[in-house]
């Protein structure tokens, strides 16, 4: 009898052994994510702790080889706390979770995501300090925690991210100095506190194109006098270069000859960025697929573009949105936001987004072809 009895418990244990040996350590950390959450939409609830893959949960981007890249519900009504453990999801390019009602303070785990290049926390209802943790991420090229409730100074760390190309920590309650940051765009507005310890005059930041850093430490009046002068000398030269570059670039554009793919330029060839497991086209195959964007193509016009049918080499059909007007818009910190909250919407009467184009004349977006339709015919009936 005892033999048996010891068989059985050897049993169980090995068992449990393979069982916790098998679970998908992404799936654990995602889970103990959503229990820090309120999800009063259910938008999490297929987010199964007995699940092996991750990767079809709603609001889940992943690469390739199936690690969660993406995290993003933004605009979902989510209140909670964000857990510190999310420094286990060490794939992790994107975390969008704008416009909720997410409270408490950043963990300073977050610091651990090595390979975070997108960071929007923005108009929730964070508290506390910025971690000093956030210039531990060295792939960061986007980060927005404006319309929170942040207090104290910014982290000096924060001027250390060497690839940060945008920071807006705009209506908080943040004090002290500002750091000479290396984004592009920063944006400190609605700070009243942001100011010199001894100084009498209210003043707060601004949102500076590049080159312009700035820190209130010391300066006088007549200083800053000085100091604006300058900048807004610098921004006026900076305004007739881009008015330069747009007249060059509508110049050569009108010099390209429409049906010749030869004279499609070598930065139209070069994709400017890449983006989780979004498919990046370049131009001269969606202008070969779309037999440079033929009129006889043409699917349907709107206000943001024309989408073209289009036949890529292997066959397949696609349908390419060629958005117009995009010189002097958006630039590609929040082209990469708008392409990654349209990849990550999940939705049964919704397209899913698989690849895009972006060169420095051009956007477009690459859905799958619908050989019934529109999506609005398809709703109508």
């Amino acid at each position: 009898m005892a033999i048996v009895w010891v068989l059985v418990c050897l049993l169980f244990l090995a068992t449990h052994s393979v069982s916790f040996e098998g679970r998908n350590p992404e799936v654990e950390t995602l889970i103990k994510l959503k229990n820090g959450l309120i999800d009063p939409r259910g938008v999490l609830s297929n987010w199964d702790e007995d699940s092996v893959d991750p990767c079809s949960w709603a609001m889940i981007t992943c690469s390739p080889d199936n690690h969660v890249t993406g995290l993003g519900a933004p605009s979902q009504g989510l209140s909670g706390i964000l857990s510190g453990m999310i420094a286990n999801l060490t794939n992790l390019r994107q975390v969008l979770l704008q416009n909720n009602n997410i409270s408490g303070e950043i963990p300073a785990e977050i610091g651990a995501l090595s390979n975070l290049q997108t960071l929007d926390l923005s108009s929730n209802q964070f508290s506390g300090h910025m971690p000093e943790s956030l210039g531990l991420l060295n792939g960061l090229q986007y980060l927005r925690l404006n319309n929170n409730s942040f207090c104290g100074a910014i982290p000096l760390s924060l001027a250390k991210v060497p690839q940060l190309a945008f920071l807006d920590l705009s209506f908080n309650n943040l004090s002290g100095p500002v750091p000479k940051f290396p984004a592009r765009t920063f944006n400190i507005v609605g700070n009243s506190l942001i100011c010199e310890s001894h100084s009498t005059e209210g003043c707060s930041g601004s949102a500076f194109p590049i080159p312009l850093s700035f820190s209130l430490g010391s300066s006088s009046g007549k200083h800053n006098s000085k100091k604006l002068a300058t900048a807004l000398g610098v921004s006026l030269s900076f305004a007739s270069l881009i008015v330069i570059a747009v007249v060059f670039i509508y110049w050569r554009r009108k010099k390209l000859t429409k049906h010749s793919i030869l004279n499609i330029t070598d930065l139209q060839e070069e994709g400017l960025m890449s983006l989780g497991n979004l498919r990046n086209f370049t131009f001269r195959e969606l202008h070969v697929a779309t037999d440079y964007f033929s009129s006889k193509n043409i699917l349907g016009a709107g206000g943001f573009g024309n989408v073209y049918k289009g036949k890529l080499g292997d066959g397949t059909l696609v349908a390419v949105k060629r958005l117009k007007d995009v010189i002097g818009t958006a630039g590609e910190s929040q082209f990469r936001t708008e392409l990654e909250m349209i990849s990550l919407a999940v939705h049964r009467n919704l397209l899913r987004l698989i690849g895009y184009c972006a060169t420095p004349n051009e956007r477009l977006l690459v859905y799958p072809f619908m050989s019934n339709g529109s999506v609005a015919s398809r709703l109508r009936g």
